[in-house]
């Protein structure tokens, strides 16, 4: 059953790859071809809305701002969660997803996100009350995927940032083995894929480790609850946000990446909203 998933996801993206190479690419563009605000508790309507984390950069941060892959990875796998599965996903009259920037400094906004998203989290800054108030929200059942940081540095940056959210005493950082269920919600994940930026990868045949030997392995860590929640997902060595937004940019992209990025990406969204 699981195979015969992963094909039918393979056959709906390539499809739907094709007909948005004919309009152009996927919706949504790039960063500031449109204004963005932050959310409020009154743009939340009951249906999945992808929530991204607006952050500050730390001084001697690794890697770019929270705006990579921004818009087109939230509009793009939110597509394909409307395709895949039977969430019933939030949209405009103009058909785009319905996504929002929150920020941490707004509790009772990010109240109403069954997930939230970080990219470049390298470069991630959290002063005291962001920290609290992520960690409250965490406790009380939400969900983070950090995600797109390389190499050795980035990582212990991002983990002195989100010790101040969950220290290691009762938090510790794991590597998941690829039996859990976040891997098997609806396509059966064999690895972790490491991918790459587009423009790093040059093309078939090129290189997929964006710090050389320093970020050869990718990883998918997690910090679990007491009940053995995944309350973090971390994605480390490798950019699965860029899976999403260039899935329209380059056919051999799309194949290589795009595939194995969104199956992992759908199920990491079902386990976030059934757990």
């Amino acid at each position: 059953m699981r195979t015969r998933a992963l094909a039918t996801l393979v056959l709906i993206l390539v499809v739907a790859s094709l007909a948005a190479a004919q309009r152009g690419g996927r919706r949504g563009g790039g960063f500031g071809q449109r204004s963005y605000s932050i959310a409020t508790a009154d743009d939340f309507d009951g249906s999945f809305q992808f929530c991204r984390v607006v952050f500050r950069q730390a001084s001697n941060g690794d890697g770019g701002n929270w705006s990579v892959d921004f818009p087109r990875a939230d509009e793009n796998l939110s597509i394909r969660i409307s395709e895949l599965t039977k969430t019933p996903v939030g949209f405009d009259a103009d058909a785009t997803p319905k996504h929002l920037l929150v920020t941490l400094r707004e509790p009772a906004a990010l109240s109403h996100c069954a997930f939230i998203m970080m990219t470049e989290v390298g470069s991630l800054y959290l002063d005291d009350q962001e920290a609290a108030n992520l960690r409250d929200y965490l406790l009380k059942g939400g969900f983070l995927w950090a995600d797109d940081f390389w190499g050795s540095r980035a990582w212990d940056l991002f983990e002195a940032q989100i010790r101040r959210v969950l220290p290691s005493g009762p938090y510790p950082i794991v590597d998941l083995p690829l039996e859990h269920p976040i891997f098997h919600a609806q396509m059966a994940v064999q690895k972790v894929p490491q991918i790459p930026s587009i423009n790093f990868w040059g093309g078939p045949g090129g290189p997929t480790s964006e710090r050389g030997s320093d970020s050869a392995v990718p990883h998918a860590r997690a910090i679990l609850d007491e009940h053995k929640r995944v309350m973090v997902f971390i994605t480390h060595n490798t950019d699965v946000g860029d899976s999403f937004e260039r899935e329209g940019d380059s056919r051999a992209y799309f194949l290589e990446f795009s595939v194995p990025g969104y199956a992992l990406g759908v199920n990491v969204i079902l386990y976030a909203l059934t757990h």
